[in-house]
């Protein structure tokens, strides 16, 4: 039997149960998992292996690279500035950042940006890997290039540039990068060890991710939203190996935590704007998150997908509760919060399933969570 360790609250023994499971029959490596109920944690575990050879454990402080999880952070520093009157997600975006009016881009609010719906799903110039370290060469090129559907009429996953559009009109507002910004506003607050731009120093608690099989685009027809997505630079989930990764500012996909640091910093969704006596924005601007910027299939990934602002709420593909909201990261790693049960659930882990929609594992421990609180 694959040992758990950490703390739980008896009522969520299930949740502990489930991760046992995982580990047991090979679907995880090493994983943790956090449950805040009522702004209380009730879970915090972890276990298996940080390598794929099994020969170090998981610890309390292991990190490990989210993916597009770190998307969630970006989303509450956007509402935490709208808070302060500094942002108004139904403005230009080029009221903010004016170079982005080129390209035909004048009328493209900032709500497109946070919904997917800005058009601007990938790079219009062929980059490496490399490049996206590079901040202004990114910001640059998405600033110049013009969208590739008609903005607000449709989603398109934005799945690398949503982290350079929503942090550049960061730093056009506060003067700071949004890893600056939410390290000593939201993470140094909550003593969340959650990094936008991994220090050097917190190198030796990082789990690399076991990657999946490369996406196999071959096959897609090279006009499509999808192929161009996903395609400059290609998605290679061997990437986080690099220190350049870790040590970059890419605020859609490199964001390193656990499950303890994602749900610490989570929570505030579910409690309305607050954690630890700490609040982050007014219950009033939070209702901004529940409204719908899109819903229906999505250009890029070709499935039915509903956005708010930013997060992803209840759809036929994921029937999650009406003030629930969630997104994930590719590979796996999961963030669910729902506001009527003031449950926060998150699941952070190494081992990488290849689709970027089809993986059940975050889904059946957020149930087991979502169940246990019922109890």
């Amino acid at each position: 039997m694959a040992e758990v360790r950490g703390t739980f609250d008896p009522k969520f023994d299930s949740v502990r149960e489930q991760l046992e499971k995982n580990l047991d029959v090979g679907d995880d490596v090493g994983a943790s998992v956090a449950v805040f109920y009522r702004g209380e944690p009730v879970v915090d575990i972890w276990g298996g292996y940080q390598d794929v050879e099994k020969t170090i454990e998981w610890q309390s402080d292991t990190l490990v690279n989210v993916w597009s999880t770190t998307k969630t952070m970006t989303f509450l520093v956007a509402l935490m500035l709208a808070d302060r009157g500094e942002l108004d997600f139904h403005e230009q975006v080029a009221t903010y950042w004016p170079e982005f009016a080129a390209g035909g881009k004048s009328s493209i609010e900032v709500r497109h940006v946070m919904g997917h719906t800005a058009g601007l799903s990938g790079f219009g110039e062929r980059i490496e890997p490399e490049d996206l370290a590079d901040w202004d060469r990114c910001v640059g090129i998405l600033a110049r290039q013009e969208p590739w559907w008609t903005p607000g009429s449709a989603s398109g996953y934005h799945a690398l540039t949503q982290g350079y559009l929503v942090g550049e009109i960061v730093r056009r507002i506060t003067g700071t990068t949004i890893g600056h910004f939410f390290k000593s506003e939201v993470a140094d607050v909550l003593g969340a060890d959650f990094y936008i731009g991994l220090p050097e120093s917190e190198e030796d608690r990082v789990s690399m991710v076991i990657a999946p099989p490369p996406l196999d685009i071959a096959n897609v027809p090279h006009d499509s939203i999808t192929f161009r997505t996903f395609s400059s630079p290609p998605l290679d989930a061997t990437t986080p190996q690099h220190r350049w990764w870790r040590a970059a500012e890419i605020p859609a996909a490199n964001g390193h935590g656990n499950a303890r640091s994602v749900a610490q910093v989570q929570q505030i969704i579910a409690n309305r704007g607050e954690a630890n006596g700490h609040r982050f924005y007014s219950e009033k601007t939070g209702e901004s998150i529940f409204e719908t910027q899109a819903n229906g299939v999505d250009l890029a990934l070709g499935t039915e997908t509903h956005f708010g602002m930013g997060y992803g709420l209840s759809s036929s593909t994921v029937p999650i509760g009406p003030r629930a909201c969630y997104w994930g990261g590719y590979g796996g790693s999961l963030i669910a919060m729902d506001q009527d049960s003031g449950l926060t659930v998150a699941y952070m882990m190494n081992l990488m399933r290849g689709s970027l929609t089809d993986d059940t594992r975050g889904a059946t421990l957020a149930l087991c969570a979502a169940l246990s609180s019922l109890g």
